[in-house]
């Protein structure tokens, strides 16, 4: 079991670990729509194509009578809860797994 547990804990932290980097992904998403970015660089191309898909998601799941009348994207706020919940209950559900293998 001992090997089950320690395979279990870092599939955790690996997963943890991306999404910490994919929440700083859509950080620097949202920080760099701010200013009007030029489309054709390539950072900003990056940032468009890891963000888009998923903020376009959040978008359709959104009611647009809710924020009707407000100019302001949610989505991303949406996407960095979603980040958060995921990594406390998933992660925190592996580590427990993991603990609880490593203990026997």
């Amino acid at each position: 079991m001992t090997f089950l547990g320690y395979l279990v804990l870092t599939v955790a932290r690996i997963l943890g670990f991306f999404i910490d980097i994919y929440t700083f992904i859509v950080a620097i998403a949202v920080i760099i729509s701010w200013v009007n970015p030029d489309p054709y660089n390539p950072i900003v191309r990056f940032l468009h194509l890891a963000t888009e898909p998923v903020f376009r998601r959040v978008r359709r799941l959104i009611p647009s009578s809710i924020f009707y009348r407000t100019r302001i994207d949610f989505s991303p706020l949406i996407v960095f809860i979603l980040l958060i919940i995921l990594e406390t209950f998933v992660i925190g559900l592996l580590r427990e797994l993991a603990n609880s293998l490593l203990s026997k």
